[in-house]
């Protein structure tokens, strides 16, 4: 046991009463000991974090067009191909419905 704490190390939090009491209690219920169920949950936050993390910046450099002016001319090229409302946009190989 004591060579898993030798590479741990101490560290203090300041939890709300309810929880420290719910925590203890979940110990008990599990014969573990409290430090263990915090690691533990510690643990899967983190790689919960991570995972969302990862999964949130997968659009960074997606759009990588090589232009330098694409924040400066953003309204422009957002709108230019878009027709005037109440128009249909044309399309190709097909006849319009009347």
């Amino acid at each position: 046991m004591y060579a898993r704490i030798h590479h741990m190390k101490r560290t203090t939090i300041f939890i709300d009463e309810t929880i420290e009491r719910d925590l203890h209690a979940l110990a008990q219920r599990r014969g573990a000991p409290v430090s263990t169920l915090v690691r533990e949950s510690l643990q899967r936050y983190l790689a919960e974090e991570n995972r969302r993390q990862k999964f949130s910046l997968r659009f960074l450099a997606a759009g990588r067009s090589g232009r330098k002016d694409v924040a400066e001319r953003h309204e422009e090229l957002l709108w230019r191909d878009l027709k005037p409302h109440g128009t249909l946009p044309v399309t190709k190989g097909r006849r319009k419905a009347s």
